[in-house]
């Protein structure tokens, strides 16, 4: 079993009681923050091994699975986590925008809330980015047609005359 299915079977035990599960979750959310907070306030790209990069950021293997699990889809150059084991060289060579974007996306509101951003990208970036998630994911319905209004296709007639016959 690859390290990343070993992490995705104890992140989503369902055997897991919802308190064991709950409490799961909190560590990792408190580990990742921490994990966001010390890469995002260093420019340099961090290279290393699971173990190495554990240790770099004081958590355990599995955790740091988990984290490169969530970053992966920011990377600059995507690490092949499917098949990485202990001793595969990963960078965490990440795209800036891509990364506040899809951490508004995961509604993580405690990542992307964090003071560290302020020296990455402005206010107004964040804000512009924060707005296109969110619009991306609203569906927009388009004006309803009346039955007497002029049909769509451009015939000319009548909705309710044209294609309003077969609706």
């Amino acid at each position: 079993m690859s390290l990343l299915e070993q992490w995705r079977q104890e992140a989503y035990n369902e055997q897991a009681g919802e308190k064991q599960y709950q409490m799961f979750w909190a560590n990792y959310f408190n580990l990742e923050k921490g994990f966001y907070e010390s890469l995002l306030s260093t420019d340099e790209v961090v290279t290393g091994t699971i173990p190495e990069l554990a240790e770099k950021y004081n958590v355990d293997t599995k955790i740091m699975v988990g984290i490169l699990d969530g970053i992966n889809d920011s990377l600059k150059t995507p690490n092949p986590i499917e098949t990485m084991d202990e001793t595969t060289l990963l960078s965490l060579d990440y795209d800036k925008e891509k990364l506040y974007y899809n951490m508004v996306e995961a509604r993580a509101e405690w990542l992307y809330n964090l003071p560290q951003w302020d020296n990455l990208l402005s206010a107004e970036r964040r804000k512009e980015l924060y707005k296109e998630q969110k619009s991306s994911t609203t569906i927009v319905k388009g004006k309803k047609i009346g039955r007497n209004d002029p049909c769509p296709c451009g015939s000319g007639k009548k909705y309710k005359k044209c294609c309003g016959r077969n609706a």
